[in-house]
């Protein structure tokens, strides 16, 4: 096994955590109409609950307004209570089975609000990015403890975990950096 091979495990769970705060980040509202942001919320349909978009399609009518496509009559007042209950400030109208969600615009202090929100997306990405950087460098360590790799090894094999959490780090900070100044410019 190659010693970078050893690493992989590691490599796919930050993936997964970046790919997490890409989906958290796309949820956050930047001032335009984007299913995105009405992804999270769940529905209380059937006995459990599902996410909306299996229970209506999602669409953006233009950039202030979301329209949700409600493909069972019965669901149509719980996904307009789910809307309206879901924290984001959205008021939803009901038209038949589609429900018209208007966007808002951003006040100044919502949008530090919202800045502030992705800054504690990024940091809680940044903490298990490091998490996962501790448990590489645990195995590493056991590695070397158990003779399997050299001492040699272990230092490069460190280095690149280290090499590796910080390129994850840059690619948060600049996603989180990016989303801010989206929300700040509107």
């Amino acid at each position: 096994m190659s010693l970078d091979s050893r690493l992989d495990p590691f490599k796919t769970k930050m993936i997964l955590s970046l790919d997490t705060l890409s989906k958290d980040l796309a949820g956050i509202r930047a001032g335009r109409a984007s299913a995105a942001l009405l992804e999270p919320i769940k529905i209380d349909a059937y006995g459990s609950l599902l996410p909306i978009n299996q229970v209506g399609a999602i669409s953006a009518m233009d950039a202030r307004m979301l329209s949700v496509s409600v493909w069972d009559k019965g669901l149509v007042k719980a996904v307009e209570k789910a809307i309206r209950d879901c924290g984001a400030n959205l008021n939803p109208t009901v038209d038949g089975q589609t429900i018209k969600v208007p966007i808002p615009p951003l006040s100044e202090e919502r949008r530090k609000e919202l800045a502030k929100l992705v800054s504690k997306y990024a940091e809680d990405t940044k903490i298990a990015i490091r998490n996962i950087r501790r448990d590489a460098m645990e195995l590493v360590k056991q590695l070397e403890k158990s003779g399997e790799i050299s001492e040699d090894e272990m230092r490069k094999l460190s280095s690149s975990v280290q090499e590796l959490t910080d390129d994850y780090s840059k690619q948060i900070d600049s996603l989180a950096s990016t989303k801010q100044k989206t929300i700040m410019q509107i």
